[in-house]
């Protein structure tokens, strides 16, 4: 803290940061203007502000008779963090205008800076344009002011001005405006600034090349970000930390945590926004072991109790790691959580598949009084609830959505999009899709993807035609969800013509995952051969999502051959996905080949992988249900079992006849038929006909894929009780009604 110190002496060393931009060249106070103030400093505890040190502020205000010690007063309020009170501040303004100073350029321009810290524009703008002359800080305090409050584009419009003045750039205009130019994606004017720094010589300036950097960084251009850090002569930890953190947003970790190290031997110890930057790095690395040595070293320091934004870091870096129960421990350690906190935690939930805990965590944060959601929360819970079909709790926070008027932002939107898809509630998606704001390809993404896993391939298509006729330009995620959509339906000619649409007419190059869809595509329809040797053909690196797709399509078309060929490479690039050592034992048992079962299972089990359960979940009077496959623990077991078999007597007198090969063990017919009965959407349908009023809709989210029997059976079930049954496993929805699938037995 700074000793106020009097008797003619100097307060020396005065930081800079303490004072708004116009005054940044001011180094010392001097105190002696006070000497005819006796005893100014004294112990006051009167509204208007004394402070830690005894200052009586109002002492001074009475003793400022003229401008110099008005001017020093105002020093010493900076100094002192007074001047953020709009109390203080507008004394300043009174005691400027008594004096008759308002016009003099140091208190214009002083006051253009206070009525824009606290939102006056209009009055700092007519302040500034009725000053009789304007130096270099007055303009840079009214750009700046318009900037740091996000008038951007204001703030551009008086930088035009001041250039038909006359007047040059320095050093703090252009590390004022590039960030603005960021925000508005105006990459001419930085680039045009750029010209002007080399041209009149700044390019050397510390300031500058920081605001450089990082305005690279935020379009992308990182070799320019690299230049730019690689020619500056100066450097202090903010150039350090943002070329790191210039590699961490553009998701290139391994140069990020490379420039860490290269600090470090440079003589630079981080600081809380380095760790910031190298969490997420260390989180897109995949690197569990570094997570360990960051959350060490930020212990050591006590930076978690400095800082919230730091705990927020590491929780969100446990998080994408997939180790959500240490993210949840240094969640609970986090004293003053803040809004940021609970969002990273209900994300971290959503991200692992933790749907359950995520809202869990929502309905705690709901009930503190201190702590708000905002947009980011509702963006985090609404993909929790549309990942389990939590449809009733997601449409009462569609209510808080709109009681909030956030229906507008286009995220919000687009997650309430998803929601309604995803819970199989196509109409209101669609209403929902025609009230948000369409100008980008979020939403329009969203409402494709869930028409394509409804099967509604052709209205995808049409839909994307709307877009394109919108003026509205297609990206990397739009045709990912145009070659699903054409999978699910079948539309292999369709689907090749996006594929070729996107590379020709839109320059994107094709990603994995685009590969991916594009053998799904082939596979699902048959093509098996050809989709093999598009994967042979590809200029990338097949990874598991491509023989994953193919494995899937050798599956449903009973290719024991080709499915232990992709089998082999999946072991290969993802030997620890218990997923394909399932579909691989599943061809081996519906061909019979029970010798390749017990393989492939033996396998499984020296890795030490399990298979995931099967279960189905049914939200009835606001409570979920979850049955898992052969369940007999639920409260009204008995009624259930004894429902199917009625069903089942039912459905053999219309024509239904099991389907044995989808029973995976080597048992007695008896047996199959029993364990057919006990699969968990069985359960939960029975459960749904058994408890809601008759001819109703059910809904039910599976969390692997529809076996082709109970898909038949269901079937039945529609048309036996007149009932639709809307189903969503883990690839798409089948909506059953009058004994008819709305996937027309494509899946």
């Amino acid at each position: 803290m700074l000793k106020l110190l009097s008797g003619g002496r100097l307060l020396p060393n005065c930081k800079s940061n303490y004072f708004p931009k116009p005054f940044c060249s001011i180094r010392y106070l001097h105190i002696s203007s006070y000497s005819t103030v006796p005893n100014y400093i004294q112990i006051s505890s009167n509204e208007s502000g004394s402070n830690d040190q005894g200052i009586d502020i109002d002492l001074l205000f009475h003793s400022s008779t003229n401008a110099h010690l008005a001017k020093c007063l105002h020093a010493l309020l900076i100094v002192l963090g007074k001047v953020q009170s709009l109390f203080i501040s507008t004394r300043l303004l009174n005691l400027y205008s008594n004096l008759g100073l308002e016009w003099d350029v140091f208190v214009a321009a002083s006051l253009v800076h206070m009525y824009c810290r606290f939102g006056l524009f209009d009055a700092a703008y007519q302040i500034f344009t009725n000053m009789p002359y304007r130096d270099m800080g007055c303009w840079n305090a009214i750009i700046s002011g318009f900037c740091q409050n996000g008038k951007g584009e204001k703030a551009l419009e008086v930088l035009d001005e001041m250039k038909l003045e006359g007047i040059k750039m320095d050093s703090v205009t252009v590390s004022t405006i590039l960030p603005v130019c960021a925000q508005l994606d105006d990459m001419v004017q930085g680039r045009l600034t750029h010209l002007y720094v080399i041209k009149h010589g700044l390019e050397h300036d510390l300031f500058v090349g920081n605001a450089f950097i990082n305005f690279y960084a935020k379009f992308g251009e990182v070799e320019h970000a690299q230049k730019v850090f690689d020619s500056m002569v100066i450097r202090d930890l903010i150039s350090w930390n943002s070329i790191i953190a210039a590699y961490e947003q553009n998701n290139n970790p391994d140069y990020a945590l490379n420039f860490f190290n290269k600090m470090q031997m440079d003589g630079f110890k981080p600081d809380l926004l380095t760790i910031v930057s190298i969490a997420s790095s260390i989180a897109q690395s995949r690197d569990s072991q570094s997570s360990r040595c960051v959350h060490g070293f930020i212990q050591r320091r006590c930076w978690f109790e400095k800082d919230v934004i730091i705990g927020n870091a590491v929780v969100d870096m446990y998080a994408k790691l997939g180790d959500a129960d240490s993210a949840r421990k240094l969640f609970d350690k986090i004293l003053l959580k803040d809004v940021v906190s609970w969002n990273t935690m209900i994300t971290g939930y959503g991200q692992n598949g933790l749907a359950n805990e995520a809202i869990d965590v929502y309905h705690t944060m709901v009930e503190i009084e201190h702590v708000t959601p905002n947009q980011g929360t509702l963006a985090s819970i609404l993909p929790a609830y549309a990942h389990i079909g939590a449809l009733k709790e997601g449409t009462t926070t569609h209510g808080r959505v709109l009681k909030t008027g956030q229906l507008l932002d286009v995220f919000i939107g687009t997650c309430l999009i998803d929601l309604y898809g995803k819970c199989g509630d196509m109409e209101d998606t669609m209403k929902l899709f025609y009230e948000v704001p369409k100008t980008s390809s979020v939403p329009w993404n969203a409402v494709i993807s869930c028409l394509g896993i409804h099967g509604h391939g052709e209205t995808s298509l049409k839909l994307f035609r709307n877009m394109l006729d919108d003026g509205v330009q297609p990206d990397t995620i739009t045709f990912i969800s145009l070659l699903s959509a054409c999978s699910h339906s079948g539309l292999v000619e369709q689907g090749e013509w996006c594929f070729n649409v996107m590379q020709n007419d839109y320059g994107i190059k094709p990603s994995l995952k685009h590969y991916g869809c594009l053998v799904d595509l082939l596979g699902r329809a048959g093509q098996l051969e050809k989709a093999y040797n598009f994967i042979k053909n590809m200029p990338l690196q097949p990874d598991a999502s491509v023989w994953g797709a193919l494995l899937g399509a050798c599956r449903i078309h009973g290719n024991a051959d080709l499915g232990k060929l992709a089998s082999d490479r999946l072991l290969e690039v993802d030997p620890d996905n218990v997923g394909y050592y399932v579909l691989l034992s599943n061809i081996y048992a519906n061909a019979g080949k029970w010798d390749g079962v017990n393989r492939v299972r033996s396998l499984a089990n020296s890795k030490g992988l399990k298979k995931t359960p099967g279960w189905s979940s049914i939200e009835i009077n606001n409570k979920m249900e979850v049955f898992y496959t052969g369940n007999y623990s639920h409260p009204q077991c008995d009624q259930i079992y004894e429902e199917l078999e009625n069903l089942m007597t039912k459905m053999k007198i219309l024509g239904y006849i099991p389907d044995y090969s989808f029973v995976l063990q080597d048992v007695e017919e008896d047996e199959k038929q029993h364990i057919l009965i006990s699969h968990s959407e069985r359960l939960a349908i029975a459960y749904g006909i058994i408890n809601t009023p008759a001819r109703t809709p059910i809904r039910i989210f599976k969390n692997l894929r529809v076996c082709g029997d109970c898909h038949t059976a269901t079937k039945f079930i529609s048309r036996i009780t007149e009932r639709e049954i809307i189903v969503r496993d883990s690839n798409r929805f089948h909506n059953f009604k009058d004994g008819v699938c709305s996937c027309g037995d494509y899946w």
